[in-house]
C-alpha cells in the first residue's frame, strides 16, 4: 500500500522537509497508516520563521490596510466553511474522534475568522493629554510580528483558529507546529486558504516533534510570541524555552474540572450535563467535568442515573452517526488512561461501570477505553488530582456549599468548572469563588469567540477569545513629538 506523503507548507508552496525523514500517520480506529507526515527538524523551523518574516516586513502583507487584512480573514472563513466536510473527515481519520462532533467543531471555525475580521479595522491608538508642555504624545498599536503556534491532536483546526485569527487580524505571520498526531488538517488548511489569496509566508505548517521542530521554533530568536495549547509539562518546557529570550506567550493547558452538582438542582438536566461533560469527545478535552462534586444526601440515587446514562453511551466507527465515542486517540494516550485507572484502583476508589478497555462492537482494531465511574474517591487521590484525559469520572460526596467550594479549588488546575442549581444567590456567589477561568451553569463546556476562554493556576497563562485578546498579538509604542522648535540642553532632563 503506498502512503500519501505529506509536505510542509512554507512560502506558499508545499516543500518536503530537508532531512527527507518521514513519519507515519495513523487511522485510530483502523489501527493502520494512512500517510506520512514530514519528521522536520530546526533547518525547516528556520525557513519557515524566514519566509514568516519576510513576510511581515515586505510584500503584500506588510503593506496591507486593515480593511484588507479583515478581507482575508472573511476569505479564510468563507474557505473553511465549504470545505468543512473535507477538513473534518481529515480530523476524524486522525483523532479518532465522531464526525458528527468535528464537522460541527468546524462548521464554528468561520465564526473566529469573521469575528475577527470585524476587529481588524477597529485597532486604534491614543492621543494622550499633554505631558510636558510644547509636546503632543500618542500611542500605536502594532503587530508582533512571527508568531510560532503550537497546537494539540484533541481539536486541531479550532485551536488553531483561536490562535491565527486574532495574530492575522492585528497584522502578524505565523508559523504553526501541529501535533504529530494530527499534522494532515493543518496543511490541508493551509493549503487551502494560500488557494484563496493569503500571501505567501504569512501562514506557514512544520511537521515534526515538539522537541524537535517545537523547540527549535520557541527557541528562533525571530519569533515574537509562542501560542501553546497542550499539556502541563510540554507548556512549562515552553515557557522555560521563551523565558530566554523573553518572550511573550500564551498557555492554554490542562484541567482537572469540577461539576459541582447541588439538591435544588433539576437533576435529570444535571445528569446529562456531567455525561456529556466527562465522555464527550472521550474525554480527550482540557475541559472535561473529570471531577463530579455531588451533594451527600442524593449521592446514591444521582450516581446511579449518572451511571444508568453512561452505559447507554455506544462506542464505535467514529464515522458512523450511531457512535457516541471513537477510539482514544493514540497508543501513549490509552496507556496514560488505563495507567490513571490503575490508580484509581490502587488507591481504594469504587469502579461502578468500565474500567477497562473493550472491544469495538464492530470488530474494528482501534483502541478503546469504556467510559468509567469510580465512587469512594477523595480529593487527594491521584485520579482526582491527574489530568486523565479520558472517559473516566471521578465522584466526590460533599455536605454544604463551603465544602464543595473548597474541593472545587483544591485543586493544581483553574481551566474551568460547572455549577448546577435553581437558586440565583446561590449562582453568582459560588461562581464568584470558584478558581476557574470559565464557569458554567446549568450547561457545560459552551465556548464562543466573544467569550475570553483560559485558566487559573496550572491551566495557563493568557486567554483566548473576546475582544480584548487581540491586544496580546500587539505591541505597544509612546510617540513624543516636540513643537516648541527648540531643544533643551541640560540636567536634569
Amino acid at each position: 500500500m503506498t502512503l500519501d506523503r505529506l509536505q510542509n507548507y512554507i512560502g506558499g508552496a508545499f516543500q518536503p522537509p530537508l532531512s527527507d525523514a518521514w513519519m507515519e500517520t495513523e487511522n485510530p480506529y483502523s489501527a493502520a497508516a494512512w500517510g506520512l507526515i514530514p519528521r522536520s527538524g530546526a533547518e525547516d523551523a528556520s525557513a519557515a520563521v524566514a519566509a514568516a518574516k519576510q513576510a511581515f516586513e515586505s510584500g503584500p502583507w506588510a503593506e496591507a490596510s486593515p480593511t484588507a487584512r479583515a478581507g482575508m480573514l472573511r476569505r479564510i472563513a468563507a474557505v473553511v466553511a465549504e470545505n468543512a466536510e473535507e477538513l473534518a473527515r481529515i480530523e476524524v481519520r486522525d483523532n479518532g474522534k465522531t464526525f458528527a462532533e468535528m464537522h460541527a467543531q468546524v462548521q464554528r471555525i468561520p465564526d473566529w475568522y469573521n469575528f475577527y475580521a470585524g476587529l481588524a479595522d477597529k485597532i486604534g491608538g491614543e492621543l494622550l493629554p499633554e505631558a510636558r508642555p510644547g509636546h503632543m504624545t500618542y500611542v500605536r498599536h502594532e503587530p508582533l510580528g512571527v508568531i510560532a503556534m503550537i497546537t494539540p491532536w484533541n481539536s486541531p483546526l479550532m485551536l488553531l483558529a483561536w490562535k491565527l485569527a486574532p495574530a492575522l487580524a492585528a497584522g502578524n505571520t505565523a508559523v504553526v507546529k501541529p501535533s504529530e498526531f494530527t499534522t494532515a488538517s493543518a496543511l490541508r488548511f493551509a493549503g487551502l486558504v494560500g488557494e484563496a489569496g493569503l500571501p505567501a509566508g504569512v501562514l506557514n505548517v512544520v511537521g515534526g516533534l515538539g522537541a524537535e521542530v517545537g523547540a527549535a521554533l520557541t527557541g528562533h530568536p525571530d519569533v515574537a510570541k509562542v501560542a501553546f495549547t497542550g499539556g502541563v509539562s510540554g507548556g512549562r518546557a515552553v515557557y522555560a524555552a521563551a523565558a530566554q529570550d523573553l518572550k511573550p506567550v500564551s498557555l492554554e493547558l490542562g484541567g482537572k474540572s469540577p461539576n459541582i452538582v447541588f439538591g435544588d438542582a433539576d437533576l435529570e438536566l444535571a445528569a446529562r450535563g456531567v455525561v456529556s461533560g466527562i465522555f464527550g469527545s472521550g474525554g480527550q478535552s482540557c475541559v472535561a467535568g473529570s471531577r463530579l462534586l455531588v451533594q451527600r444526601d442524593l449521592h446514591d440515587a444521582f450516581v446511579a442515573r449518572v451511571v444508568e446514562l453512561t452505559e447507554k453511551i455506544r462506542l464505535g466507527d467514529p464515522m458512523s452517526p450511531e457512535t457516541d465515542i471513537g477510539p482514544v486517540a493514540n497508543r501513549p494516550q490509552f496507556d496514560r488512561i488505563m495507567t490513571c485507572i490503575g490508580w484509581a484502583l490502587e488507591d481504594g476508589a469504587t469502579c461502578v461501570t468500565g474500567g477497562t478497555q473493550v472491544q469495538d462492537p464492530e470488530g474494528g482494531p482501534g483502541l478503546f477505553v469504556a467510559p468509567t465511574v469510580f465512587t469512594g474517591v477523595s480529593n487527594d487521590m491521584r485520579i482526582a488530582r491527574e489530568e486523565v484525559f479520558g472517559p473516566v469520572l471521578s465522584v466526590i460526596p460533599f455536605d454544604g456549599e463551603a465544602e464543595a467550594v473548597a474541593i472545587a479549588n483544591d485543586s493544581p488546575f483553574g481551566l474551568g468548572a460547572g455549577l448546577w442549581t435553581r437558586d440565583v444567590a446561590r449562582v453568582h456567589r459560588v461562581a464568584a469563588r470558584l478558581q476557574a477561568g470559565s464557569v458554567w451553569v446549568n450547561t457545560y463546556k459552551a465556548t464562543s469567540q466573544i467569550a475570553p476562554f483560559g485558566g487559573y493556576k496550572a491551566s495557563g497563562l493568557g486567554r483566548e477569545g473576546g475582544v480584548e485578546m487581540i491586544a496580546d498579538y500587539l505591541q505597544t509604542k509612546s510617540v513624543w513629538l516636540n513643537l516648541t522648535g527648540e531643544v533643551p540642553y541640560g540636567f536634569p532632563l
